[in-house]
């Protein structure tokens, strides 16, 4: 590995994780972009890479005694058990693969691959692993609950006190156990609550045009009691119903913001958006947002003044390049 590429690493990444022994496929340049933060001792990634070949865990001595998960978002990895054949696992998006890093692993990383990964202490988890992977898919419920609270720790991390720092990372492990388990976390457990409704809106954005969203839906899709729904978001000050009604109004707003409604009549915003009919979405609309739809949908078709813009110039990647 050229020094240089390992001096730009150890600058912009640190020593959160190291680099791993790894050439690229194909080309000189080795392209990544690691977004990362530092739970205790955990350690989240957002992972953009070009095609690369490498190795982890055991005689690469990189992340040992770690359990790593890999959630897929675009592109590929292929995961192989070193000098063991048959044992070739290749995950695409909307996968995931979680591991226990002793063993030694290969990896190849498809072009424009990025993904999500959560690097774990194996003392609490290592145990539920044989030397094989488990592999899974990002739709089940419970990753969909892991992938809530990997989102709200990212957003909130710098504003946590030290003991929600510990409680953050003390639910990645149980939310972890419970996905390579198979046995489900325990979605009563109070500090899961916050995780259980950012997985549920993020469901509920995924579903504001189906006619069947609602917080029973919500419920019986991550595998909970409604009443355990219900009490998820009675942290977050809303109801599970006003925030799908919410978020509709808001994608209505946006859709004639952008043009997008403008070809539509009111009552077909209404039914795009399951309102009762075009009378319950006006007032509502007006309620949040101090107007009618109507107004709204005339100024956004009406031509916006000319404006002189100015040229940004933007940042780079973290590349390298292997002589």
């Amino acid at each position: 590995m050229a020094e240089s590429l390992e001096r730009r690493w150890d600058a912009q990444v640190g020593g959160v994780i190291p680099i791993p022994p790894s050439s690229p496929v194909g080309a000189n340049d080795y392209r990544v972009r690691i977004r990362h933060c530092k739970i205790g001792d955990a350690v989240i990634e957002d992972l953009y890479s070009e095609s690369i070949v490498g190795g982890t865990g055991g005689r690469f001595e990189h992340l040992n005694d770690r359990v790593v998960v890999h959630i897929g978002r675009r592109g590929t990895w292929r995961i192989t058990r070193s000098h063991k054949r048959g044992d070739v696992i290749d995950m695409a998006r909307n996968q995931f693969v979680a591991r226990h890093n002793d063993p030694s692993w290969d990896f190849a990383i498809g072009p424009r691959t990025r993904s999500t990964v959560l690097i774990l202490p194996a003392a609490d988890l290592g145990s539920l692993f044989t030397d094989r992977a488990i592999v899974g898919t990002t739709e089940s419920a419970d990753l969909r609950l892991l992938k809530a609270h990997l989102t709200a720790v990212q957003q909130s991390l710098s504003d946590l006190s030290p003991a929600a720092v510990t409680a953050a990372r003390n639910a990645l492990i149980e939310l972890t156990r419970a996905l390579v388990s198979g046995e489900g976390p325990d979605r009563s457990e109070p500090r899961l609550a916050v995780a259980l409704a950012d997985a549920a809106r993020s469901l509920a954005d995924s579903l504001l045009t189906d006619a069947d969203l609602s917080p029973d839906i919500l419920a019986s899709e991550l595998h909970v009691s409604l009443r355990t729904l219900q009490r998820a978001f009675a942290t977050t000050g809303e109801s599970a119903s006003s925030y799908i009604r919410r978020r509709r109004l808001a994608q209505a707003h946006q859709d004639l913001t952008a043009g997008a409604g403008s070809g539509s009549s009111i009552s077909e915003l209404a039914a795009r958006y399951h309102f009762a009919d075009a009378s319950h979405f006006v007032r509502a609309f007006k309620r949040e947002y101090g107007e009618p739809p109507s107004r709204l949908a005339r100024r956004a078709s009406e031509p916006e003044p000319q404006r002189v813009l100015g040229r940004v110039l933007g940042g780079s990647a973290i590349t390298g390049r292997v002589e």
